[in-house]
């Protein structure tokens, strides 16, 4: 009998033992870039017994594994990422109840790099919630395209015809670089994208629901350019000196530039720089108007012209950071980015009917030269507060400085001087202007619990503009035309967010305070001085639900605000068209914008999907609107007077077809309803737009992409715009172990002589104006890009953190991605 109880005893304690569980810790590391690694696998085996896994799991965003384990002795735990070498420690459990690996560095192997065959690609876009970002990099297209090209694929971006850019539907957007507001992108992105070759680019961010950490301008949201300036913060991993780099060189029938970018690192300082000259020439574009004047006084105008614009554009960055020490870094960044536009053009128009009796018919000359030039610069210290780098404080100053100037030169051929109607007196414009911004800003960020981050800050930005508009008529100074005046906009700001992590669930909430002060006084003209400041709070929030670790759910919501500038402020009057009048309206108030988004995400190896279900609506939109005076001229100007409502779903699909064969789909299709009762005026209508595209391996590795973009017709309040057809293709060849890429592309309209033919039509109370443009677009292009340095390696720039935290991380989706490619 007692045999039988020691026996059963023993037999309850090994049982005890066994089922002792012991929670194993641990941060993962990246040795060379000191970044977490995040979703590594995680796997621990009895020793001695490596054919399965007693425990198996992944580290998280923050590279942090928690893992149970049941039993005693001795045990081996395997970490493992795709393209590195396996990171092994072998631990004994007894009984403790907890074991802290802490820190585990993992490393490239570049052995297991080369005999691995990747089956898929690596994932070209990091879908998430609230953000969604295209590697342009990665994309093979890229060593040949623009960056406008690009944007034509990345979800919920759409390019037109006439190169018009809209974010989410709108083109009330902001444009940063490498996480700071960028002016001259904001102002022109569509002239600078389309200049700026693509390889300059590392990745294009659409924000399509800011948190409170972002400005709260820019109703759609926020496009982020990274550009590709691959350098390194060791932040206390050691250095690895070396260096990367590529030139690259492009022509074609309408344009001809080469580019250059160098990165590299020594020691605890690391650098990288680009520039770029691209001249654009695209070719003559005719535009037809026909405008009806409508009710007691009826007449017509027929006008004809042709233009040839010329555009030369330059660019050049400077980055540097310096590891100050293990837990500080100093950043500088400096850069130019220079275009000129001329353009000199015929056209002829055609008046009757009315106080025109017969007709009358004028031609004029006109000759258009632009320039805008942006310097920028910024410096920022990072600290970080604790040693797991959970906690950090950011001081940035940023300050850019961009003069303008536009002179417009129109002289008429008279054929009857008996002309009493309008006043065809040769005229000549020259406007200058000046603006400098200084933006100072703080970001402090600290966890609150296991799986709680508070982010707060303050930002302060003072804005100063001058603006000198003379006006000459026939060579003789008219000071009555003219204006002067000195423009100041400061901004203070404040925010904080809460995020939160709960099982399957994520939420973000956050609120932004900005206070606006405007002041603007005229030294000449017929502006009114005058002064206002005013209050915003902006609310965001997101909440998340993970199905798994490849599909998620997300529901967000965001106030943004859009501010009118001094060009739709300032009341003078543009009379360089002799039948039409354009001007501000300093009354305007600021737009606030309301979006609700529901967003759906699922990941695969072979498939990348992204459904996005959004509504806006305003009730004080900011609208452009025409009308005719007692003399005749057509006014247009600015005013709060419409509501608007928009409800958009957008689709991006990325599937893997074959090892050698990748389709994409880019597109969406929406509703729009506007109304102003102060106009009398309403509009509705459905648009459509779409980008399919296939990239496709062939024999010999020859790469070929082919693209077909189309869309429909698009409504605003007054009127409606006619959609276009566009196929673009190009073919690649890598030589010299892939140092040496040879592009030959190629873009067409589709129908019309391979024209864009792009229809526009508007209407008021007492007129109708319909304009017909037709854009040349057959082109063809080739380029030579060749890549060089001594190391593989690419280093990490120090991110600035103006406006966001947009230091880079690998997004569950592009991790889990990678890890089922390896698998394969």
């Amino acid at each position: 009998m007692k045999k039988v109880i020691f026996t059963i005893m023993m037999s309850l304690f090994a049982t005890l033992v066994m089922a002792q569980k012991t929670v194993i810790t641990g941060i993962l590391v990246d040795s060379t870039l000191q970044e977490a690694e995040p979703y590594a696998t995680v796997r621990i085996f009895k020793a001695g017994k490596q054919q399965k896994p007693a425990a198996m799991g992944l580290t998280d965003l923050e590279g942090r594994f928690r893992q149970e384990v049941s039993g005693s002795g001795k045990y081996i735990v395997q970490l493992s990422s795709v393209g590195k070498r396996d990171a092994v420690r072998q631990i004994t459990l007894g009984k403790e109840q907890k074991i802290d690996l802490g820190t585990i560095l993992i490393s490239e192997d570049a052995q297991m790099l080369q005999g691995v065959e990747i089956v898929a690609q690596k994932p070209l876009v990091k879908m998430e919630v609230d953000k969604m970002s295209y590697n342009v990099q990665e994309d093979a297209d890229s060593k040949a395209s623009t960056v406008l090209d690009m944007l034509r694929k990345v979800p919920m971006v759409t390019v037109d015809g006439e190169d018009n850019i809209s974010v989410n539907g709108s083109t009330s957007f902001k444009v940063y670089v490498d996480g700071k507001p960028n002016m001259m992108m904001s102002s022109a992105p569509s002239q600078v994208f389309k200049a700026m070759p693509a390889s300059m680019v590392k990745n294009i961010e659409v924000v399509t629901n800011p948190g409170a950490k972002y400005d709260a301008e820019g109703g759609a949201g926020v496009l982020n350019i990274v550009m590709n300036k691959e350098a390194a913060t060791a932040m206390g991993g050691g250095s690895m000196d070396g260096y990367n780099g590529n030139i690259r060189a492009q022509v074609g029938n309408k344009s001809w530039g080469g580019s250059a970018f160098v990165s590299g690192q020594k020691g605890k300082l690391s650098f990288s720089a680009n520039a770029m000259y691209n001249h654009s020439n695209p070719g003559e574009t005719v535009t037809t108007m026909e405008r009806e004047q409508i009710g007691a006084v009826s007449s017509t105008m027929t006008t004809s012209s042709t233009s040839k614009p010329k555009t030369p554009f330059t660019m050049g960055n400077l980055t540097m950071s310096y590891e100050v020490d293990s837990m500080s870094t100093l950043g500088l960044t400096a850069g130019i980015t220079s275009f000129h536009v001329k353009n000199n053009g015929y056209s002829t128009t055609n008046m009757g009917g009315g106080i025109y009796g017969n007709g009358y018919f004028y031609g004029t000359t006109t000759d258009m030269k632009m320039s805008r030039t942006s310097f920028n610069g910024s410096i920022d210290y990072q600290r970080f507060l604790n040693k797991a780098r959970t906690s950090s404080l950011t001081l940035t100053y940023q300050l850019t400085y961009a003069p303008t100037n536009n002179k417009m030169d129109n002289k008429f051929d008279l054929t009857d001087t008996q002309n009493t109607w309008i006043d065809l007196t040769d005229r000549y414009s020259d406007n200058e202007e000046r603006t400098t911004d200084h933006i100072f800003q703080a970001d402090y960020t600290t966890p609150l619990g296991k799986n709680n981050t508070l982010n707060a800050g303050l930002k302060f930005s003072h804005r100063k503009a001058t603006s000198e508009a003379l006006y000459y008529l026939a060579d003789v100074y008219a000071e009555e035309l003219s204006s002067e005046y000195d423009y100041k906009n400061s901004i203070l700001a404040g925010y904080a967010e809460f995020v939160s992590k709960f099982g399957k669930w994520g939420t973000k909430a956050g609120l932004r305070y900005e206070q606006t002060w405007q002041n603007v006084a005229y030294r000449l003209g017929n502006g009114a001085d005058f002064k206002t400041n005013y209050g915003n709070l902006v609310p965001s929030a997101s909440l998340t639900y993970n199905f798994a670790p490849t599909t998620n759910i997300g529901l967000t919501y965001n106030m943004r605000i859009s501010r009118p500038g001094i060009s739709y402020l300032n009341p003078y009057v543009d009379r360089s068209n002799p039948t039409a009048l354009t001007y501000g309206n300093p009354n305007l108030d600021t737009e606030k914008l309301h979006n609700i988004g529901l967003v759906f995400n699922t990941f695969s190896s072979k498939l990348m999907l992204n459904v996005n279900l959004r509504h806006s609506f305003t009730d004080n939109a900011i609208e452009q609107f025409s009308f005719y005076d007692d003399n005749n001229l057509l006014n247009t100007t600015y005013d709060n007077t419409a509501k608007n409502h928009v409800t958009s779903l957008n689709v991006y699909a990325n599937w893997l077809l074959h090892k050698n064969m990748r389709i994409f789909l880019n597109g969406g299709i929406d509703y729009s309803d506007m109304r102003s009762k102060a106009l009398d005026l309403k509009n509705n209508g459905w648009h459509a737009n779409a980008m399919v595209g296939l990239q496709q391996t062939l024999p010999a590795n020859f790469k070929l992409g082919a693209y077909l973009i189309t869309s429909t017709k698009r409504y605003n309040l007054q009127g409606w715009s006619t959609g276009f057809n566009i196929l673009t293709a190009n073919i690649s060849k890598n030589f010299f172990d892939d140092k040496l890429t040879l592009t030959l592309s190629g873009m067409t309209g589709i129908g019309n002589g391979s024209k864009l033919n792009i229809e526009n039509y508007s209407h008021g109370k007492d007129f109708t104006n319909h304009m017909q443009i037709k854009v040349p677009m057959q082109s063809f292009s080739f380029s030579i890009a060749y890549n060089f340095g001594n190391t593989k390696k690419q280093f990490r720039q120090h991110q600035s953190r103006v406006e966001n935290d947009y230091i880079e991380h690998q997004s569950q989706s592009e991790t889990i991605n990678s890890a089922q490619m390896g698998q394969q």
